[in-house]
């Protein structure tokens, strides 16, 4: 839509950027975008958006609800679900939050009033996908694939490393969009060691954007049961399948 004037913060240098990416394969780059585009996404995801369940299947695959599919479930529909998740969880890879899978949404002409259907487009522009080729080093990317997501208290991303089925995703993204976040709220992005050791990480804050290299083993912790607000962020994968 008009009102959206997606850009890239002018005061950062992707060159320079470069530099520390390539130092461990990873960075966060704070302020990226300049303040009246991060306020205008932040809105749209804390108030105008409407959320998906999604949690891990027993296949480890995406298992989606609409809004009204989940409210349809009663209550001991939902709890027996959200059992099953945690204890999927306790023994080995699951996930539980709240997403807009962007991508789907934009392709099949889902809810077309939703404002940051631009937002889409804007990621797999030029301006944005030659900013994130140079900081990675990744020439060969053609496209971010991305979903919105809110991570309410209770939901987490257990231990896994991005890698795609075709080893098409080159690196990984966060752009994160909480406000005032502490780090007791949880929600953390935390990459592992072999030893499954917490080697580096990031609390949520506003307005920036983070890459990693893929395959790289990492989790997000679950946010606590006395977090404030949600944790907001769009992510996604920087991408050389075909379009």
């Amino acid at each position: 839509m008009s009102e959206f004037d997606f850009r890239i913060n002018p005061d950062l240098d992707a060159e320079r950027l470069a530099l520390y990416y390539q130092k461990d394969g990873m960075i966060r780059i704070n302020n990226i975008f300049p303040d009246d585009v991060a306020e205008a996404i932040y809105t749209v995801l804390s108030k105008q958006t409407p959320w998906y369940m999604v949690h891990a299947n027993e296949q480890g695959a995406h298992q989606y609800y609409r809004p009204e599919q989940w409210r349809a479930l009663d209550q001991t529909q939902q709890q027996r679900i959200l059992n099953e998740v945690q204890q999927r969880a306790s023994d080995g890879f699951s996930y539980l939050y709240y997403c807009y899978p962007m991508i789907n949404a934009y392709i099949d002409g889902l809810d077309p009033q939703w404002p940051l259907h631009t937002l889409t487009e804007y990621l797999n522009g030029d301006e944005m996908r030659d900013f994130v080729k140079t900081v990675t080093g990744e020439p060969t990317v053609i496209k971010l694939d991305a979903q919105a997501s809110l991570y309410a208290p209770g939901h987490f991303l257990n231990t896994h490393d991005d890698r795609g089925g075709h080893a098409e995703r080159r690196a990984a993204y966060v752009l994160s969009f909480c406000k005032d976040w502490r780090a007791d709220w949880g929600g953390q992005l935390l990459f592992l060691d072999e030893d499954g050791n917490v080697e580096t990480g990031f609390t949520p804050n506003f307005n920036s954007l983070t890459l990693f290299k893929v395959p790289r083993t990492h989790i997000v912790t679950q946010v606590a049961s006395f977090a404030g607000r949600p944790r907001l962020s769009v992510v996604g994968w920087l991408r050389d399948d075909p379009k």
